[in-house]
């Protein structure tokens, strides 16, 4: 036997940096997927520029806090380990607000308690326990960023739905209704839109985010049915799938026998 293989997600090497990433981008996006962080999802996506700040934001603490974590792993004592992730988490979403204030400060407002309330955010949290805390720097790192940038698309795109049908604007634009800036009779037809305001209240986010997963599972349905393996749609390192390569042959064995 030359050697094991251990797939993680999307059937990728598992714990590398490209597999960390995609798991966190598609496989298990924290939005669409595993359902993490409702609270900012269904609060701050009023506008696709509150939930690209947001996510931003959230990408930034979650990327450098599996970081940090990864680094003092052998260091911070089992017993004490909550309290320290939670210092090391705060820290940096103190350094994120900060620089809002200065930088941003319409939509550090905007954006209100939300910011510091990342501290608690299960998506960080979790991250830091499950995985930062008992992996390498390196992929702990692109695990934090992929599963940052997969929750800022997901928000993003939620917020870009809701101010788009709710209001007419795209990033603060007016596209549809009165005040449209395209002109001609193009900017005519789309003056005549009426805004349907209920998608810019809490009860349009839960349309809009139901619509994306519906979306994400008609998509892993479907490639079913075209007889792929949608199995891999997730990071089953935790099933201890082995790929071992023997004499130019591949056997696959996975915790519960081999196949």
């Amino acid at each position: 036997m030359n050697g094991e293989i251990k797939r993680g997600a999307l059937g990728l090497r598992a714990d590398s940096p490209v597999e960390r990433f995609l798991n966190g981008l598609i496989a298990e996006n924290p939005t669409l997927v595993l359902m993490l962080g409702m609270c900012p999802t269904l609060a701050v996506t009023t506008s696709a520029t509150n939930g690209l700040t947001m996510g931003l934001a959230t990408t930034v603490v979650l990327a450098m806090s599996n970081l940090m974590i990864s680094l003092l792993r052998r260091v911070i004592p089992d017993t004490v380990r909550i309290p320290s992730f939670i210092v090391i988490i705060a820290t940096f979403v103190t350094l994120v607000q900060l620089t809002l204030q200065a930088y941003l400060p319409s939509l550090n407002e905007a954006l209100g308690v939300y910011i510091p309330l990342i501290v608690v955010n299960c998506i960080i949290f979790g991250r830091a326990e499950a995985y930062a805390s008992k992996h390498g720097v390196i992929p702990a790192f692109f695990d934090g960023l992929g599963m940052g940038l997969g929750f800022t698309i997901a928000i993003t795109v939620i917020g870009f739905f809701r101010e788009f049908i709710g209001a007419g604007t795209v990033f603060g634009i007016q596209i549809l209704g009165e005040q449209t800036i395209v002109p001609g009779p193009v900017g005519a037809v789309l003056g005549m839109y009426e805004p349907i305001s209920i998608f810019i209240m809490q009860s349009g986010a839960f349309f809009v985010l139901a619509f994306l997963i519906a979306s994400m599972n008609r998509i892993k349905r479907n490639q079913a049915r075209k007889g792929r393996d949608v199995s891999k749609f997730r990071d089953t390192s935790d099933t201890d799938t082995l790929v071992k390569e023997a004499d130019g042959t591949k056997e696959v064995q996975t915790a519960g026998g081999e196949a």
